[in-house]
């Protein structure tokens, strides 16, 4: 009904004012004035300045800015702001006369006496008018504003910032902080402000870029007193740092953040009252916060309401949720609310009135959730006491069900305003809400309890004068207004001077005005023409209401009529009668409501901290210890007074009992305070499964904003499909007689699974597996998956799903794949492509940028939908619409995988050689330039390893001979577009698998096996196999140095060179399981392995189990014989177990392996085939998977009881109680530089007795750039590296030509000549030996540019040469008068005394010739002048690592498993 401040008017935005062409009037007799003013667009935009008849509105033809000082009579332009700059109009909303007209430069347009006059002001950096809130505002200090921005280079790439002014931009902004995504001040709303008084005036909460990366997954909150000169991070969270934070809102008076993780849609809402002490919101297990899926309603002082969906978008219903006091337990109000698609709720208190709200909810939900084509039958209800109970509205004796906000046909709130009591609505009577134009108008005076028909037909409708005024317009073609004076009763029409179809009726903010703004349209001649017009009723009614004409009115009254109490009072108001010959002419006066004090009763209490309504909801339960006073509890036997469960609601205000209160406080035994010490002991559960052979198990992992405490895991057997929560304690069968024959994980959420059954259909869970529901595909797959993946998800759109099936002839004799996608989780579908072999959608960060890239899909596919091969290769194309148009990037492909960062094809070329293509961005492809020695033949293939690290790694096969197979690793740079053999002869199984693997969370450490004898494998018939690591990304190898002695303390048989004797371990091709992984992600620097020293790699039989705790720099051996392992509690834990033969017993570590205890776990040995936890490694919980005669077991074995206390961390100290410090580090370098820098990580004490619980932020710190040296390089391309590890150019190949760089980026100033190396794309070194760069060159058309880089200013050369000259001159003065024969005085027949070497000639000769060169250096040496001095005082260049993309990735540059051994080549048997 009335404009809000933030609000634009729905159904206008794509409607754009224009000038203003005239005005009319006219008035009718006893009847208001109207005033029209005739525009040639549609008004935009429209502001009331509050408690005041001004208005703005913004012209976005123009980017003018319009004003009208009389309630709209009449309009201009502001002509201090210039045309063509306005791009938002921001109201301030704690200031009535201030506004803010922002533009997309610095500088920017302020009033402080509602728009009569208008300032400059300057911001520093360019707000962000795309955002919620480019300016924030206290509440306590109308000159405090924060300005969320962006600093833009060349137009090209922002950066986001806030500045901020203390003095309301009267003088220029100042810096706030640099990479933020939104700052706000703690005092933000007025309650906040009233209340905080603890809190600092001048705090500042800021969502900030993670310390080194930029994804919003590491944003973090940070809090300043000081302006951000120095900073803070609250424990959200008590026992973590948490990440994630992606929005901070102020709610009355509360602040409330919210978090998101990877991997799922589940948020963490945390809520706190004075910004220090936060608390994590707990929701009923069956509600949770899901990300784009609440919605936060309008609250009360105290109480947060929230909406959460629980069903699908596509017909969403919701939750309603109310919290305690303090915004930390929610509780369920209304099951089953409406919602739309764009978020919003059926939901509206009503204005001014505790307690009172109005709600639609679906009455056919069970139908709804069912089907989400079903139609909603919705009803309408109503709550007196704050959402405790509900029921239906009525008119009479009918039921009444209203539109609302999800249908709203006007602007602001929907049924109510400030006027007492009086609301009004469209709707109908009946059993359920029936269509708009089926409504009629009904008016309410008693808030609510009773309804009656005013008006038929729908109209909009408005509320002036504090309730005198009724006003609404039948919302269809009309030209006539009806009012009424008495609430309704009675109307009477206004003739409008034109045939108009109405947009907004509207008023003041608070409905105490008597005019009304009135904005509508008319066609004439095929023209849209628009109107705003005013209605004026001041003149209409003379006498002003006195206190005979008003009414004591009561706001909340039970069905008898009696008036009720909330939060310890009645509230009542004095409102007009509604047959007074008067106007109540308090303009801009807000109704006051008065209150009596009730006595206190049950709904006057809450459940106090650390307690939770019972499920009937009459107790109060313990939801964690009781709180303790200081200095009680000496002795486990005493006694305190502790809280009753119950305390009186903040802000209550009933009188409460002389005795027997609910919040008394009650004797309470120290001993309930105490949790059980743990046992000290590791505990197992053996389970049994039906079926002889376990297919398949899956994890899913809980991410950091997970609520719940479950450990879920589900097991496919040949006999059904089993779920545990409790990590295998327990079991129970789910879908039983389905016939589940496939279990697909969705990629980008731990929470979801699908089941693929042998009748097609798809069953599937969004929630680890506690409801399971189903949907249809359009082509059913084959259970063989012999046409491609069957599943593909979206990394963003949760519900999009690419599906590929089995299309058969009638016969079934000829079939082909078809890919269709599903927009809203299977409800519905349409086909993409046929003949495919596999479609993916593609949604990176750089295909992000552009509008369409969320729907950028990838498919290989037949040229024409034929099976035929012949003239008929495979294609790779794409589309961003659905694949209603596509482009064909490559014509004749083999296959394709997609990365971290790439897309990488095989396909033939010309010659009918397998040849590879890349791309970055999905749309230009590249031809990969291989080495010299690297031309595959087309049978051959490739296996993309990984991607990770800015750079693919390639394994390119030269040997498919079976059992003798092996190639060479190339790695590209970091377009993926040239290759560098990396290291020759790498093993290679039958599928394609390699022996090659990254270490799990640390930059550039890889192991991989290699033949020794690859030259002549064929002739020798066996392979030679030798493990070699490198710590920098492929530049180097080596050979593994072993440890000097075993595990009994003994020397090992070989000796000499690492050639010779070296550690040799088992690699990725000979495991069974390819998800076991040597390293771990939460436990940095830790490997575990399975081999044996010696000159190559022995059979399993005979190698024994090492450990390294450095990143493989030493290795240690821990056990004799093989053991599988498994990590826990991020590597505080390490299991090891025999799978080689039958046992019983394991063997753990908590200290890094360097002790072992031996646990039984069985009274029989066993045969163990696998050993299980948490991907994470997170979990202090193991499953051991037997098979034994009687079919699957799992046997659990739990470690909880090892310790009861949660490791502390405190991120801003280096030393911890329970943390130390650990740097990685090169081999062969003295210092702990590792890829130009140093890095710190948390590893947990080995002697800390505790458990990490909370996964840990692993790197601390980049504690330094290092100066570059060799092992911060590799060779470049058609370079190779000789033994000593120098580059030299391949014999008779040429370097690349560098100038093609130009041309690829046609900004770039200048290139440098090839020397032989390129750096380490993971490299941040700086200054030292900077092997790529010796000889800059400009650019073609750039010598302006690189003369203006590298040259020299006049000032700087003038000193240079100055200082040059008057050295050289003072040199000589000395020789002349030191050198005693003077020059040119040789004496004939005599020895020269001009002795070259002498120092009296040497040295002053020497400085005389420098004066030369120092000037040739001038430009060099001015250069690393003002380099030194940028460094020194703080200038704008900084130092490596801080630059975007040097840490984009953090920390985390973990191979994804999809990147790991994809196999790219012909369609042969041993090579898909």
């Amino acid at each position: 009904m009335r404009l809000r401040v933030a609000e634009a008017v729905p159904g206008w935005r794509s409607l754009l004012l224009a000038t203003l062409l005239y005005g009319t009037s006219c008035a009718a007799k006893d009847g208001p004035v109207v005033t029209s003013n005739k525009f040639a667009n549609s008004p935009y935009d429209l502001r009331y300045f509050d408690d005041s008849d001004v208005l703005l509105m913004q012209d976005f033809n123009e980017d003018a800015i319009f004003r009208s000082s009389n309630a709209g009579e009449s309009w201009d332009k502001v002509a201090a702001i210039p045309e063509g700059v306005s791009a938002a109009l921001v109201m301030h909303p704690f200031d009535n006369k201030r506004a803010y007209v922002l533009t997309e430069d610095v500088t920017h347009f302020r009033t402080e006496d509602r728009g009569k006059t208008w300032t400059k002001f300057d911001t520093r950096s360019i707000p962000d008018v795309r955002d919620e809130n480019p300016l924030s505002f206290h509440a306590g200090n109308k000159d405090k504003i924060i300005v969320n921005a962006l600093d833009c280079m060349l137009g090209l790439y922002c950066e986001r910032t806030s500045t901020y002014t203390l003095d309301g931009f009267q003088t220029k902004a100042k810096q706030l902080r640099d990479n933020t995504a939104g700052c706000q001040w703690a005092k933000g709303t007025e309650l906040f402000a009233e209340r905080g008084s603890k809190v600092d005036d001048n705090r500042i909460l800021c969502i900030t870029e993670g310390k080194y990366s930029r994804y919003s997954k590491d944003y973090k909150l940070k809090i300043s007193d000081s302006f951000f000169s120095d900073e803070f991070e609250p424990a959200l969270e008590e026992g973590r740092a948490v990440t994630g934070v992606s929005r901070i809102a102020a709610v009355k008076s509360y602040i409330l953040a919210a978090s998101v993780a990877e991997k799922t849609d589940e948020m963490a809402l945390y809520v706190t009252y004075d910004t220090l002490k936060w608390h994590r919101a707990v929701f009923p297990h069956d509600h949770k916060l899901v990300e784009e899926a609440y919605t936060i309603l309008e609250s009360t002082n105290y109480s947060i309401q929230i909406d959460v969906m629980t069903t699908k978008k596509s017909n969403p219903m919701g939750v309603l949720l109310s919290s305690n006091s303090n915004g930390t337990y929610f509780t369920r109000n209304v099951e089953h609310t409406n919602r739309n698609k764009g978020g919003n709720v059926d939901f509206e208190k009503v204005a001014s009135i505790q307690g009172i709200a109005l709600v639609n909810v679906v009455d056919n939900w069970e139908d709804v959730e069912k089907s989400p084509r079903e139609a909603k039958k919705i009803k309408s209800q109503i709550s007196f006491d704050d959402g405790r109970t509900w029921r239906g509205l009525k008119a009479g004796e009918d039921d009444l069900h209203i539109h609302s906000v999800t249908d709203a046909s006007n602007s602001g709130r929907i049924f109510s305003s400030l006027a007492p009591g009086i609301m009004m609505a469209v709707g109908n009577t009946g059993k359920h809400l029936k269509a708009y134009d089926k409504g009629d108008l009904y008016v309410s005076e008693d808030a609510g309890v009773k309804w009656k028909k005013a008006l038929s037909g729908p109209h909009k409708y408005e509320i002036g004068d504090a309730g005198s005024i009724l006003l609404a317009v039948e919302d269809a073609v009309t030209k006539k207004m009806k009012y009424s004076l008495d609430r309704g009763r009675n109307w009477k029409e206004i003739d409008l001077p034109h045939k108009v179809s109405p947009y907004v009726l509207t008023t003041t903010l608070d409905s105490t005005s008597p005019k009304f703004l009135f904005m509508a349209s008319a066609r004439s001649a095929d023209v849209e023409e628009y109107y705003i017009m005013s209605i004026n009723f001041e003149g209409m009614v003379e006498r002003k209401c006195e206190d005979k004409d008003l009414e004591k009115w009561y706001a909340r009254v039970d069905k008898k009529g009696e008036p009720t109490c909330l939060m310890g009072h009645k509230q009542y108001f004095m409102r007009r009668k509604a047959d007074a010959d008067c106007f109540m002419k308090k303009d801009f006066v807000d109704p006051e409501a008065k209150s009596e004090k009730c006595d206190c009763s049950d709904i006057d209490y809450e459940c106090d901290f650390n307690f939770v309504r019972s499920e009937d909801g009459k107790k109060c339960v313990a939801h964690g210890p009781p709180l303790v006073p200081e200095g009680a509890c000496k002795k486990p036997d005493d006694t305190f007074k502790g809280s009753s469960g119950w305390r009186l609601i903040p802000g209550n205000d009933c009188i409460p009992p002389k005795e027997g209160a609910k919040d008394a406080l009650v004797t309470t035994p120290c001993k309930d305070t105490i949790a059980p010490p743990a046992t000290g002991k590791v505990s197992h559960t053996s389970q049994s499964l039906e079926g002889k052979i376990l297919q398949d198990h899956i994890y899913f992992e809980r991410t950091e904003t997970s609520s719940g405490v479950d450990e879920t895991v589900i097991a496919q057997t040949d006999k059904g499909v089993f779920l545990s929560r409790d990590h295998g304690k327990k079991w129970k069968e789910i879908l039983k007689d389905k016939k589940i024959k496939y279990v697909v994980r969705h990629t980008y959420l731990n929470d979801r699974v699908f089941f693929l059954a042998a009748d097609d259909k798809v069953y599937y869970s969004v929630n680890r597996g506690e409801d399971i529901q189903e949907f249809d595909v359009k082509v059913p797959h084959p259970a063989d998956y012999g046409y491609g993946t069957p599943m593909s998800f979206h990394s963003t759109k949760k519900d999009w799903i690419i599906w590929t099936g089995k299309s058969c002839s009638t016969g079934g004799d000829s079939c082909h794949a078809v890919a269709s996608i599903s927009k809203d989780r299977g409800d519905s579908w349409k086909t993409l492509a046929r003949y495919v072999s596999k479609c993916e959608f593609l949604y990176a960060a750089k295909t992000a940028r552009e509008a369409e890239g969320e729907k950028l899909i990838f498919c290989g596919a037949r040229t024409k939908e034929s099976n035929n091969p012949k003239d008929n290769p495979w294609k790779l194309m794409s589309s961003t619409n659905f694949f209603e148009d596509s482009v064909t990037h490559v014509a004749d492909m083999q296959d394709y995988a997609t990365m971290a960062e790439y897309i990488v094809v095989a396909a033939k070329n010309d010659k009918g050689e397998l040849a590879l293509r890349s791309s970055v961005d999905g749309k230009t492809f590249a031809d990969a330039l291989f080495p010299s020695n690297f031309r595959v033949p087309h049978q051959h293939g490739y296996t993309v390893l990984d991607s990770s690290t800015h750079a693919i790694f390639l394994h390119v096969t030269v040997d498919t001979t079976t059992d003798l197979e092996y190639g060479g690793i190339i790695k590209s740079n970091s377009n993926g577009t040239s290759y560098v053999l990396s290291l020759n002869g790498v093993n290679r199984d039958r599928a394609g698998f390699v022996d090659f693997e990254k270490m799990s969370k640390l930059e550039g450490v890889a192991l991989a096996n290699v033949l020794t004898n690859y030259e002549s494998v064929s002739k020798d018939g066996h392979k030679n196999l030798k493990t070699m690591i490198t710590h920098n990304d492929g530049a180097e190898w080596r050979y593994i140095t072993p440890p000097s002695k075993d595990v009994e303390g003994k020397k090992f048989s070989c000796s000499g060179s690492l050639q010779k004797c070296s550690l040799n371990i088992h690699g990725y091709t000979e495991r069974a399981d390819k998800s076991h992984t040597y390293s771990s992600p939460s436990a940095v620097g830790i490997m575990l392995a399975i081999g044996n020293v010696g000159e190559s790699l022995q059979s399993f039989d005979k190698s024994d189990t090492y450990i390294t705790r450095d990143a493989g720099v030493s290795w240690t051996q821990v056990k004799k014989g093989s053991y599988m392992w498994e990590y826990g509690d991020q590597g505080s834990i390490i299991v090891l177990v025999n799978d080689r033969k039958e046992t019983d017993v394991v063997h753990y570590s908590r200290d890094e392996g360097d002790t072992w205890t031996e646990y039984k776990f069985s009274d029989s040995k066993v045969r163990v085939e696998d050993i299980t936890t948490l991907p994470s490694d997170n979990s202090r919980n193991f499953l051991l998977w037997v098979k034994g005669s009687d079919g699957v077991r799992t046997i659990n074995l739990d470690f909880t009881g090892l310790s009861d206390r949660q490791c502390v961390l405190d991120e801003t100290r280096d030393e911890n109680e329970d943390y130390y410090l650990w740097s990685p580090r090169h081999p062969t370098q003295e210092d702990n530089c590792l890829f130009g820098h140093i890095s710190q990580y948390h590893r947990k004490k080995a002697g800390a007795d505790c458990y990490n619980g909370h996964i840990i932020e692993a790197l601390h710190n980049i504690k330094s750039n290092c100066t570059c040296t060799r092992q911060d390089f590799e060779c470049d391309y058609n370079y190779q590296a000789l033994a000593g590890g120098e580059c030299l150019l391949v014999p008779g190949l040429t370097p690349v030509d560098r100038i093609q760089e130009c041309k690829a980026n046609p900004d770039q100033i200048e290139y440098y000549e090839p020397t032989g190396y390129r750096r380490i794309p993971l490299s941040t070194c700086e200054g030292g030996k900077e092997m790529d760069k010796i000889v800059a060159k400009p650019c073609p058309n750039k010598e302006d540019e690189f003369n203006e880089k590298h040259g020299l200013g006049g000032f700087w050369i003038f000193l240079i040469v100055l200082f040059s000259i008057g050295a050289a001159g003072a040199a000589g003065w000395w020789v002349y008068n030191n050198w005693a024969d003077k020059f040119g005085q040789i004496r004939l027949g005599e020895q020269s005394s001009f002795d070259e070497e002498s120092p009296f000639i040497k040295y002053p000769v020497m400085a005389v010739a420098g004066v030369g060169a120092v000037i040739i250096a001038a430009p060099s040496v001015a250069s690393s002048i003002w380099g030194w001095l940028m460094k020194t005082v703080g200038g704008r260049r900084g130092t490596r690592f801080t630059t975007r993309g040097s840490f984009a990735r953090g920390a985390d540059y973990t191979a994804v498993d999809e990147d790991e051994g994809e196999l790219l080549g012909e369609d042969s048997d041993d090579e898909v």
